[in-house]
């Protein structure tokens, strides 16, 4: 059985990661809260929430995970031939809220969100202590795209992404993983595999492996100017 949190104690330590369930994949405890010493406790030691509106807080750490390196990144080039057209512009930390919003919007044939006004409440929060961070895809001033993450140290976890137009999504994300690269960052997480991360590039790697180069990369800061760099629409 997963672990149970207590909700009133944000400084319990979760359980060892290994101890995560095989079936469902990951799963390692239930309950706690999403304040942000919890949730960077959490992504510290690879673990991020995911769960539905009428689930309780559930907590993961799958194996294998699927993580993009930001420095071996290269989009596809019919993806880098757009992007030199200037189909888009692009911005960091511009409409974190709006991107947010737009992650947790409704998607055609998927029932509900996994993006919660409580999940949605507890990311603000991260992003006003600069632990969260969002990317824009603009076009004629609309923003047509974007994603969303949270950062410790040189990792940057990719929380979700959204598009409005085609080939958005794919294009603010060869926007981030070149700000990321550039920034000094050497891991990306993507938690789980879906067909959209796979075609970007992301690889699966065991979660000892994981856990590994996560440690490395919390260990270092990124750039120290990174998040306050100049980008406009």
């Amino acid at each position: 059985m997963p672990a149970s949190l207590d909700p009133h104690n944000p400084y319990q330590p979760f359980p060892d990661i290994r101890m995560a369930l095989a079936e469902p994949n990951g799963l390692l405890a239930v309950g706690g809260c999403l304040s942000p010493v919890r949730l960077l406790n959490a992504y510290r030691h690879g673990i991020f929430p995911w769960y539905g509106n009428d689930d309780p807080i559930l907590w993961w750490s799958p194996d294998p995970r699927w993580v993009i390196h930001p420095e071996d990144y290269k989009p596809a080039r019919s993806l880098a031939k757009q992007m030199r057209r200037g189909d888009f512009s692009f911005s960091h930390d511009r409409a974190f809220e709006h991107v947010l919003q737009g992650c947790a919007a409704p998607r055609p044939g998927v029932a509900g969100t996994w993006i919660t006004p409580e999940m949605q409440a507890a990311y603000q929060e991260l992003y006003r202590k600069g632990f969260a961070h969002s990317f824009e895809a603009w076009q004629g001033g609309k923003l047509m795209g974007g994603l969303y993450g949270v950062t410790l140290g040189r990792a940057f976890f990719g929380e979700s992404m959204f598009h409005r137009v085609s080939n958005a999504s794919k294009a603010v994300f060869a926007y981030a993983m070149t700000c990321l690269a550039a920034w000094g960052y050497k891991l990306v997480d993507c938690q789980v595999y879906s067909a959209h991360l796979e075609s970007l590039g992301a690889e699966a790697i065991s979660r000892t492996d994981f856990a590994g180069k996560l440690y490395v990369a919390c260990r270092h800061e990124p750039l120290a100017s990174a998040w306050e760099q100049e980008s406009g629409a």
